[in-house]
């Protein structure tokens, strides 16, 4: 009997443990497609994330596959409910395709998320005269 009252302790101590606050970090998209755009065209575009936890939701790092693209990550806590974005600039003077990862790190229950950029970077067209 002593067992069985333990059993049921311990599981009930460990359903109280799970529901808990957490943070959940929700994307709206995890690819961003540049699309096919001209040497030196603006770089920077942005991953829009909502907390659709219970908890304040704190961005640890955000760091990319490469040097060409630089992440910013949100300065401070995300409350429960609220949005912001995840901001990206790829070099545009690199000619080719873009394939790149952005791994962002945080406090959230998916504490480890992958984010893509792609897309073409081409010579900007001789304009014809």
């Amino acid at each position: 009997m002593k067992k069985a009252f333990l059993s049921i302790l311990l599981l009930s101590f460990s359903y109280v443990t799970v529901a808990q606050d957490v943070a959940t970090i929700t994307f709206d998209s995890l690819v961003v497609d540049y699309g096919t755009i001209n040497k030196g065209d603006d770089g920077v575009r942005q991953f829009k994330f909502t907390n659709t936890g219970t908890a304040d939701l704190e961005i640890t790092q955000v760091r990319s596959s490469c040097g060409c693209t630089i992440p910013k990550k949100p300065s401070g806590a995300i409350a429960p409910g609220a949005s912001d974005v995840i901001e990206v600039k790829y070099d545009t003077k690199r000619i080719g395709p873009i394939r790149k990862t952005i791994t962002v790190a945080s406090n959230a229950s998916n504490a480890m998320v992958a984010l893509k950029i792609k897309g073409e970077v081409q010579e900007e067209p001789d304009e014809e005269e």
